[in-house]
């Protein structure tokens, strides 16, 4: 049998933690614990290095704790600098407090991992078992595949944007909570994604939620399940969301419009790593780390009432802030591009460009949809193009693109309602009633609204848009 060793180290007074967590290793009974007591009192460089690397020559150790009672930067940012020189495997910190910030600082320092109280074996025992199975030299030839999975769909490369992405890798190696904050469109699934495919988990499903989607009244079923009968329909026991995500991550987006119900069985869920089936007596435990995600202020949505602050605090263990795409326009043209090589492709277009005043358009714009407003408009803009060069005609920007923001509700509604209805159309291929029925609407309204606003049907048909032939290599111009 396999001996681990796990190296303790305490930095606390009291004892308490390390005695907690040595009992929780120590319940499978081939790990094998090495403690110390330590203290954080000033000593030399030198004299800790050597004093730490003997530690780690005489254990072993598969994983390294360091347990602090609040988070020692300067003290603890010397530990990591000796830990680091004596090649240590991975650490994990072990916390009694913490703010957010210290967290991401301590994975920049070089923690594999981050837990806080309270300290159980649910919540411990699989991410050692992560941890020690990822680091295993043998387990790893994935890891490029991960990182095309994780990180090629999040493209930029202004200050803003970088300054998030690359604490994205150092996030996904722990098994913290992480609240991912951002106006809508700015890629805060493309984000969750990326974390999780480059974790541990990345074998494991990744279920993304959009709780403002889910009716009120379905939340906790979808969320955590029912057994047969809990419920006048329920001729059947149907698994949860939580169930579907066990061992893997679930994407909560939009968390403020969980009903307040629902946030607190979730904050149990988070705590205790166990809920309860809707109509069932038994409870079920589930291993799942918890991406969060909302676009609007969450300091605001707490003192609304709309976000319990408890949920919010176990929620925000890691903060992530998307920049939105006014804040990082030296991107656009990177973006665009991206975009158009994309739907070019999947249009069978030729080679298309953008023209000079097309890029100018898309610089100014306001982007209030940010990024996926971005990526729909020259989806839209390929599969309509008459000729190679996208001009600022083509890319259809009310007020040539600058400051455009709707003057009054009524314009907001009548901007919807077009690119609503052109979209519908271009998905369908021109054909109305196709377009009618996934709107939800008979054929008369909805020609109604493609007569009042005076949208040429004929553009959007499959048969009136000039795709290149296989014996033809340039396009027809208008």
């Amino acid at each position: 049998m396999i001996e681990t060793n796990f190296l303790l180290l305490d930095f606390t007074q009291s004892g308490n933690l390390s005695a907690t967590l040595s009992g929780i290793l120590t319940s499978i009974s081939w790990w094998v614990i090495e403690l110390q007591q330590m203290s954080l009192a000033d000593e030399g460089l030198t004299a800790l290095n050597q004093r730490l690397t003997s530690l780690i020559e005489n254990c072993n150790p598969s994983v390294v704790f360091l347990i602090f009672p609040e988070s020692p930067m300067k003290q603890g940012q010397r530990i990591f600098q000796c830990l680091n020189r004596a090649q240590a495997p991975p650490l994990i910190v072990v916390l009694e407090a913490g703010e957010p910030d210290e967290v991401v600082a301590l994975l920049e320092f070089g923690a594999a991992d981050f837990i806080t109280l309270p300290l159980t074996a649910l919540d411990i025992l699989p991410r050692v078992r992560r941890l020690l199975k990822h680091t295993d030299k043998h387990q790893t030839p994935m890891h490029m595949l991960k990182e095309q999975l994780g990180l090629k769909e999040l493209i930029g490369e202004s200050d803003a944007f970088r300054m998030v992405i690359k604490n994205i890798p150092r996030i996904a190696r722990c098994d913290a909570s992480v609240m991912i904050s951002g106006e809508t469109g700015t890629g805060k699934e493309l984000c969750a994604r990326a974390i999780h495919y480059l974790s541990p988990r990345a074998h494991q499903a990744f279920i993304p939620v959009n709780c403002g989607a889910i009716p009120t009244e379905l939340v906790e079923n979808e969320l955590f399940g029912h057994e047969r009968g809990a419920f006048t329909t329920a001729i059947g026991a149907q698994s949860g969301l939580i169930a579907e995500a066990d061992g893997g991550t679930l994407f909560l987006d939009e968390i403020d419009c969980l009903p307040l119900l629902a946030q607190v069985k979730l904050l149990r869920f988070l705590q205790e790593k166990e809920y309860r089936p809707l109509g069932s007596a038994k409870t079920k435990r589930a291993d799942v780390r918890v991406i969060a995600a909302a676009n609007v202020d969450c300091d605001e949505a707490v003192r609304n009432g709309r976000l319990r602050q408890d949920l919010y605090y176990r929620l925000n263990v890691i903060p992530l802030r998307l920049p939105s795409l006014r804040e990082r326009r030296e991107d656009i043209p990177l973006l665009a591009h991206h975009f158009l090589a994309k739907y070019a492709a999947k249009f069978n277009q030729p080679t298309l460009s953008f023209s000079r005043n097309g890029m100018e358009l898309l610089l100014n714009y306001e982007w209030p949809g940010n990024v996926r407003e971005l990526e729909h408009l020259v989806e839209r803009a390929v599969a309509l193009a008459e000729r190679e060069v996208i001009e600022g005609d083509d890319l259809n920007l009310p007020d040539n693109g600058i400051n455009n923001y709707p003057s009054s509700f009524c314009e907001a509604k009548a901007r919807f309602e077009r690119a609503y209805v052109e979209d519908l159309l271009l998905a369908h291929h021109g054909n109305i009633t196709k377009a009618a029925q996934a709107a939800h609407k008979n054929r008369r309204a909805f020609w109604e609204l493609i007569r009042r606003h005076q949208i040429d049907v004929n553009r959007f048909k499959a048969d009136n848009r000039s795709w290149p032939s296989p014996n033809r290599t340039k396009r027809h111009t208008r």
